[in-house]
């Protein structure tokens, strides 16, 4: 039997609770998920691509599960999804807005291999308004993350925000 891998790309800067849980869920669906811990210079990163591998990276390994493995890629989604054997790509929604956006990609990505299927979980109602950017947002003007990232996240992005002098004015 062919094992069934999955891809759950992203940013992550940083990984939240909505990712955590996309995660938990998507990992029942496949054999192996894979974690694309991807580069995006236009959402304007707090964290280097390295440092949100790792911090992806330990936020799987509190969840303990064992069908997850991370890694980065600078590629087309696709190139790297056939590249890693997934025929399945993992998508999380919050919002009617995250639809749109995200039914044009899973249609040009069909185009771009039809072997590769898009998958689509609602994130839970309780952590459906989360966004990585809103909370950085949040962060930057001293409010407080901690409903919204793990402890250690939390501890991540208040350390990282000190050490950079971008505490806004609140």
């Amino acid at each position: 039997m062919t094992e069934r891998i999955g891809v759950y790309p992203g940013t992550f800067d940083p990984i939240t609770l909505g990712h955590a849980d996309i995660i938990r869920r998507g990992a029942k669906l496949v054999d192996r998920l894979i974690i694309g811990v991807t580069t995006n210079p236009s959402k304007n990163p707090l964290f280097t691509p390295e440092e949100r591998m790792a911090m992806v990276e330990r936020e799987v390994a509190s969840l303990g599960i064992s069908n997850v493995t991370v890694t980065g890629f600078n590629a087309l989604l696709m190139k790297f999804a056939q590249k890693q054997g997934a025929s399945v790509i993992v998508r999380g929604l919050r919002a009617v807005a995250d639809f749109e956006y995200e039914y044009q990609m899973a249609g040009m990505n069909q185009q771009l291999n039809p072997n590769i299927e898009t998958v689509f979980l609602m994130a839970d109602v309780s952590l459906q308004p989360i966004a990585s950017k809103l909370v950085k947002e949040i962060a930057l003007f001293g409010g407080d993350i901690a409903r919204f990232v793990s402890p250690a996240v939390r501890d991540d992005v208040v350390g990282r925000i000190a050490e950079t002098g971008l505490l806004g004015d609140y």
